[in-house]
């Protein structure tokens, strides 16, 4: 479904990304790991287009992607839930779930979605009149993954969504994520410095490390090698 090959992304002359290549099969999660600073969240905006890839390609479905607008790349089914959730506070939770569906033409399937974001999140239905910027760091990043979901995306890519969450509430997005996976068709690629549960929760995974992929494979495999237990889980 996604291929990266061999991508370089630059900040001011220095790479972030050197020669990155990762690939994303339909209907699988991908984890892609590592520390912050690690390159992760570029990787994620260089897909979307929003950052200028300078060397490499970017195909998706069979079709190169890394010369589009990042609008195009939407259209195609592409949906980037960015790193620190970004809606928008004083809406309500309905508000912000709508904008996601700016892609969807008919009001049948705006509300169509609507309604299984809602079934798969009961608690965002409660408090669909509610200010969202007044509900929990847990219930928020609900709410920024069903807006991704309100354009029924072909690939869902999730940009650390535990980042500041107590530890509980990392257990319930994760729990999501599982969701996901089990109820819908949805493929999703996640970056994540929360390795272990991260990690557990992939069907492949990479290890990014200063801008370079250092390991991948299977994601339990990944998870039970040395390198991993050492350097992340400090075992």
């Amino acid at each position: 479904m996604l291929e990266v090959k061999g991508i370089t992304v630059r900040y001011s002359g220095l790479p972030v990304l050197r020669e990155v290549s990762i690939k994303v099969d339909e209907g699988r999660t991908v984890g892609v790991v590592g520390a912050n600073g690690a390159g992760k969240s570029t990787l994620l905006k260089a897909i979307m287009g929003s950052v200028k890839v300078t060397s490499g390609e970017i195909n998706f479905q069979g079709q190169r992607i890394d010369k589009l607008a990042t609008e195009q790349i939407v259209r195609r089914g592409i949906i980037y839930v960015p790193e620190g959730r970004r809606l928008f506070g004083p809406l309500s939770v309905e508000e912000n779930l709508l904008l996601g569906a700016f892609t969807v033409e008919r009001e049948a399937d705006k509300q169509k979605n609507l309604d299984y974001v809602y079934e798969m999140f009961p608690r965002l239905a409660e408090r669909r009149t509610q200010a969202v910027g007044s509900m929990s760091g847990g219930e928020q990043q609900m709410a920024a993954i069903g807006r991704g979901l309100m354009s029924t995306p072909k690939l869902l890519m999730l940009d650390e969504p535990s980042l500041g969450l107590a530890p509980l509430l990392v257990s319930e997005v994760f729990e999501t994520v599982r969701r996901l996976q089990e109820e819908g068709d949805t493929t999703v690629l996640m970056v994540e410095q929360n390795v272990l549960e991260a990690l557990e929760l992939s069907d492949w995974a990479y290890i990014l490390q200063t801008g370079e992929i250092r390991s991948q494979g299977p994601a339990q495999e990944v998870l039970a090698s040395d390198e991993v237990r050492k350097a992340f889980l400090g075992m």
